[in-house]
């Protein structure tokens, strides 16, 4: 479920991150503000108490919601806002004068966004936004509040069972056995990416 999870929230997250900072650097005055306003929203948020609101709070607005979707929801939510800044950032980085040689060519706004501007400012930030989804994966453990039945959770439910604190550790060796190769090749494609500059 954990993969699951991250399988979901991942791309659901970049994508809408990726329209957020994208709205962002087109966008009038008043959509910047409800964008911002939605991003230090769910910054602001913890997870937890996202999730707890999500899972709870849908049924009383009439909203039955499977878990697993109320769960990929509410991290959806809070990884597009930590996403969309992280993709703001790298657009913001990129110097002025990319935009306007982009639309010197005949490129519209829009597209010079979409094929000038992101893909340099993804190159910028790469390591960044995997440095987030390895804390997406870190919190999915927190589904287990909901009784997801994720890795913590499994691991807390035999640990009840056997009144044996093994599961636990095989649980936090299993998250370890997960990440650690996605930290490996975020160290390695941070040297990369700092050797090419």
């Amino acid at each position: 479920m954990t993969l699951l999870l991250t399988l979901i929230a991942v791309p659901l997250g970049i994508f809408a991150g990726l329209m957020v900072a994208t709205t962002c650097s087109l966008g009038k005055r008043w959509i910047n503000f409800c964008l911002i306003l939605y991003v230090d929203f769910f910054r602001a948020i913890p997870p937890l108490v996202l999730l707890i609101v999500v899972y709870y709070g849908a049924p009383m607005l009439g909203a039955d919601m499977p878990v697993l979707a109320a769960v990929a929801l509410s991290f959806t939510f809070n990884t597009s806002a930590y996403y969309g800044e992280i993709f703001r950032a790298g657009i913001e980085s990129i110097p002025r004068g990319q935009m306007e040689a982009a639309r010197s060519t005949g490129l519209t706004r829009l597209q010079a966004t979409i094929y000038v501007i992101i893909p340099q400012a993804t190159r910028n930030v790469l390591p960044d936004l995997i440095s987030n989804t390895v804390e997406v994966v870190k919190f999915t453990s927190i589904a287990s509040v909901v009784a997801l039945p994720e890795l913590l959770r499994m691991a807390r439910v035999v640990q009840g069972l056997t009144f044996n604190p093994t599961p636990l550790v095989a649980a936090a060796v299993i998250y370890l056995l997960l990440l650690w190769p996605v930290v490996r090749l975020l160290s390695r494609l941070e040297h990369g990416l700092a050797a090419r500059r």
